[in-house]
């Protein structure tokens, strides 16, 4: 086995752990205290809980929670082959089996673990996120808003998956509140605010760098790469070694901490001998659209 084989057998295991985690989170917690996730698994487990209330038969054995989030992915799975990339797509789809299988294979206890709805939420969410972060973090991604979101950035440079993802989570925990009840939504508030709060500390996505590239190669490769691979600008220009006085070219560009990862990797395989400084947690102004 070749050293990129064994990165990404361990990446894919990093992921696949990270969903290990989540669906602990969601199955011993989250479900036996009736809360609900955001995005498309919340709308899942939504359709779950209706289904049950028509067909009670269902509620005896797996969650179908996870099967149905499967189910709705696969049209965003297509937008996601089709448009964004393999890459992203094969990432996205070990993730999301990985996600069903476990999240349908973990028992739901017959009595809840703890008994405080407040508990659980924290609970749940501190697995939950610290697992979506492993994930995240090894390029992986459970699917749903983020295929969302990066079909979108891509078509649409001012797009903001921010305030979409907002906009389908505030749908889900209004038709929560309306159905279950206020405290079922306020404590499933709280449980996606505390998973949130994990991601974020588990992943890097949302650390700036600033990324300056020295290559003595014809610099177009690096920029298409940069520009289709990321979805960000670049700019560049010819410089001269002060030493050696060879023409170079610096090419600068901001993304998350969590891109500038790949960007390394990617570079390796169009000029090996590139230079690269990072510079971490930069300010920036303007029009700059945080990737999820």
């Amino acid at each position: 086995m070749n050293l990129k084989d064994k990165t990404l057998w361990q990446r894919n295991a990093a992921a696949i752990g990270g969903m290990v985690l989540f669906a602990a989170g969601i199955n011993f917690f989250i479900v036996p205290a009736s809360l609900y996730n955001g995005g498309v698994l919340g709308i899942s487990q939504i359709i779950r809980t209706l289904l049950i209330q028509v067909f009670p038969s269902l509620a005896s054995g797996t969650d179908i929670a996870g099967i149905i989030n499967f189910i709705l992915n696969i049209p965003l799975f297509i937008m996601a082959y089709i448009s964004i990339g393999k890459s992203f797509f094969s990432r996205t789809l070990v993730c999301l089996i990985s996600q069903t299988i476990f999240l349908s294979i973990f028992p739901i206890p017959a009595t809840p673990l703890v008994n405080d709805s407040l508990t659980a939420s924290i609970m749940g969410g501190l697995l939950a996120g610290t697992g979506i972060g492993i994930s995240l973090r090894s390029g992986g991604s459970s699917g749903g808003m983020d295929i969302v979101g990066m079909f979108f950035t891509k078509k649409y440079k001012n797009f903001s998956v921010g305030k979409v993802s907002l906009t389908v989570n505030a749908v889900v925990y209004g038709i929560c509140a309306i159905l279950f009840g206020i405290p079922t939504a306020v404590y499933s508030i709280i449980y996606s605010a505390v998973s949130t709060l994990m991601t974020d500390k588990a992943h890097t996505q949302n650390i700036n760098t600033e990324v300056v590239i020295y290559t003595k190669e014809e610099p177009e490769a690096i920029l298409d790469y940069i520009v289709n691979e990321f979805h960000r600008d670049a700019t560049w220009w010819e410089a001269r070694g002060g030493y050696t006085e060879e023409t170079t070219y610096m090419i600068v560009t901001i993304l998350s901490k969590y891109e500038c990862v790949h960007l390394r990797r990617g570079l390796k395989t169009i000029d090996e001998h590139a230079f690269v400084v990072v510079k971490e947690g930069m300010h920036i102004g303007g029009k700059y659209e945080k990737h999820l």
